[in-house]
């Protein structure tokens, strides 16, 4: 069993690729009980990949003001999580950007955490058109694709003037995001040339012809393991020195895609997130108050 709690790379690269939509269930399960040797011990295996929210390092945010909110969407009322500290002003904000799932609760959780750390904190659930994040996780990743990307777009522009209204703010936004937000975290730079700051994790690269948009300050975080989105990079850090953008990219050796989900045992890596979140909490210090 031993064998299966540190986990062949082979079968993470297997499990990447059916959450990111590149293979069926089916299929999925068909390869991972050829890889596991059997049905019954892929079944024994899966729970150790998918999202365990119980296993999720607990955090104490009785400092915390968390409620849920709406603002307006381009074609409706937007779902989202605000969390900011109790009794503060003059705030800087930051939006945080789910993965392919929608707003899950490890999401809320690092919600939290970036409210916790002296900011106000919105988690915007991208799939309010279809009434909001299912508790099916696969559901969440088959409506992720069926967003519109243009009207996606503007539903995360107009998160960011949602925070800029608020009273306790202080007009700054920055934006983190992951996975699937990761890659939105990137072109939200490219589009709001009011954002401070964009911190992306192993998220999809902006196109190289937009990178002269952008006026944030732009971090990315990668895992050394995840071949499929650091393919990417080289094309995007080029753009990034070309047009003199303020940039820093991290490569974290030897983990996963989704090393900072402490609700995936198999890929979280609790050093290279720690890490990754001090830099991210860093700049957001520095570029938003």
């Amino acid at each position: 069993m031993l064998y299966y709690l540190t986990m062949d790379q082979k079968i993470i690269n297997l499990y990447d690729s059916y959450t990111h939509s590149e293979i069926s269930r089916s299929t999925f399960m068909k390869k991972l009980a050829i890889l596991t040797g059997s049905t019954a011990m892929a079944l024994t295996v899966l729970p150790l990949l998918e999202s365990n929210y119980a296993s999720a390092a607990s955090v104490s945010f009785d400092e915390l003001e968390v409620k849920d909110v709406t603002f307006p969407g381009t074609d409706g009322e937007m779902k989202a999580v605000l969390a900011k500290p109790k009794g503060k002003r003059n705030l800087g904000a930051v939006v945080v950007i789910h993965e392919n799932r929608g707003l899950t609760p490890h999401i809320i959780n690092v919600t939290k955490r970036v409210a916790a750390e002296g900011f106000i904190a919105l988690g915007v659930d991208a799939l309010s058109p279809f009434g909001g994040t299912p508790a099916d996780e696969d559901k969440g990743r088959a409506l992720i694709g069926k967003l519109d990307p243009l009207k996606n777009m503007q539903n995360y522009l107009k998160a960011f003037d949602y925070l800029r209204t608020l009273k306790e703010g202080n007009g700054k936004t920055a934006c983190v995001g992951f996975c699937w937000g990761g890659g939105l975290a990137n072109k939200l730079a490219v589009n709001d040339p009011k954002l401070l700051a964009a911190v992306a994790y192993y998220g999809a690269q902006a196109k190289a012809e937009d990178v002269s948009r952008i006026k944030a300050s732009v971090m990315l975080h990668y895992g050394g393991l995840d071949e499929r989105i650091n393919a990417g990079i080289p094309t995007y850090e080029q753009a990034l020195k070309e047009n003199s953008i303020d940039y820093k990219v991290f490569i974290y050796e030897g983990v996963n895609h989704a090393f900072n989900n402490d609700s995936s045992p198999t890929r979280y890596n609790e050093a290279a997130a720690k890490l990754a979140w001090q830099r991210t909490i860093d700049l957001f210090k520095a570029k938003i108050g």
